[in-house]
């Protein structure tokens, strides 16, 4: 049936009234470009701070791209326990909202310098603190609870807690992040539950008290003189007593294995790994902070496969 010219020109009339109607609000939605521009502006990264590499790369983990994260220790060749803070370092803790320090001691330069910064408003964690752990009767605590699997598993919900407090939009990215976290965490415990299975109740010794957590989670039994850990810890001289004490668990072949930090080398402790390969005990070497091009996940893993190897020879 043919259209009357009257309808084709009503026809013609309300196509080019719709077009120019289009034509209109499409020009007025661009006429403002510096609002355009906001609209399409990425939201600005939660600015992040943490005493070690170890905490940092745990909030990027969880933060994924939404945070701007600064590790304040991050040379795995330096003793954090002789590290002395810049300006710098200030500078970062007066713009953060979130900062991951460890506690117990361990970075007490952390707090100094916050509130040297003026920065009242940052959401702190300290992980010794959700760890829980405390000293025990008549001795010091080991703060070194980032080898503790159980306290990471924590300290990733108190991240994305914090991380939602700064930026509510990403909560649940943030959660979600965490939870696949605790799901390898949970993996890696089971793997030191198997040594603990296979090899619980072996005697190890140790250079310095940084891998107890995860010797202690493994069932192994430290028999390292406390007077030897602790003075390699604080940096002290080694009595001779106490030396000879210790290279003799060696000499006598009283451990299966020793669990050397790298960080806190010195010419004691190499006494002390020399002896244990001179009498072909296996040595498993660890680092306080993450090695160059490592993660969290697989550092600690690499950690139980080393001191699964060391076990089994």
């Amino acid at each position: 049936m043919r259209v009357s010219s009257a309808r084709g020109a009503g026809a013609l009339v309300g196509v080019t009234m719709a077009l120019t109607l289009t034509w209109s609000t499409s020009a007025g939605a661009s006429a403002d470009p510096a609002a355009e521009g906001r609209r399409a502006a990425p939201p600005v990264a939660i600015p992040v701070v943490a005493s070690t590499n170890v905490y940092g790369d745990i909030v990027e983990r969880i933060g994924s791209n939404r945070v701007d994260v600064v590790s304040v220790i991050s040379d795995p060749a330096q003793d954090p326990h002789s590290y002395e803070a810049s300006t710098r370092t200030q500078l970062e803790l007066s713009k953060a909202k979130v900062v991951v320090e460890n506690g117990g001691g361990y970075d007490d330069f952390i707090d100094r310098m916050l509130r040297s910064s003026g920065n009242t408003s940052a959401d702190v964690i300290n992980v010794v603190d959700v760890s829980g752990k405390v000293a025990p009767a008549g001795g010091e605590l080991n703060e070194h609870v980032w080898y503790d699997v159980p306290t990471m598993d924590r300290l990733a919900d108190r991240i994305a807690a914090a991380l939602a407090r700064a930026e509510p939009a990403d909560a649940g990215t943030f959660r979600e992040n965490a939870k696949e976290f605790k799901a390898e965490l949970a993996s890696l415990q089971a793997r030191t539950d198997r040594i603990r299975a296979d090899h619980g109740g072996t005697p190890v010794a140790v250079t310095e008290p940084v891998p107890l957590y995860l010797t202690e989670a493994c069932g192994l039994v430290n028999r390292t003189p406390a007077a030897f850990s602790e003075a390699v810890e604080e940096g002290e001289e080694v009595s001779p007593r106490t030396l000879r004490d210790t290279l003799a668990l060696f000499t006598g072949r009283k451990v299966e294995a020793l669990v050397y930090n790298e960080q806190t080398a010195g010419p004691q402790t190499e006494k002390v790994k020399q002896a244990a390969e001179d009498n072909r005990i296996p040595v498993v070497s660890v680092t306080e902070t993450l090695p160059a091009g490592r993660h969290y996940i697989g550092w600690m893993a690499a950690n139980v496969d080393a001191l699964q190897g060391a076990l089994s020879r």
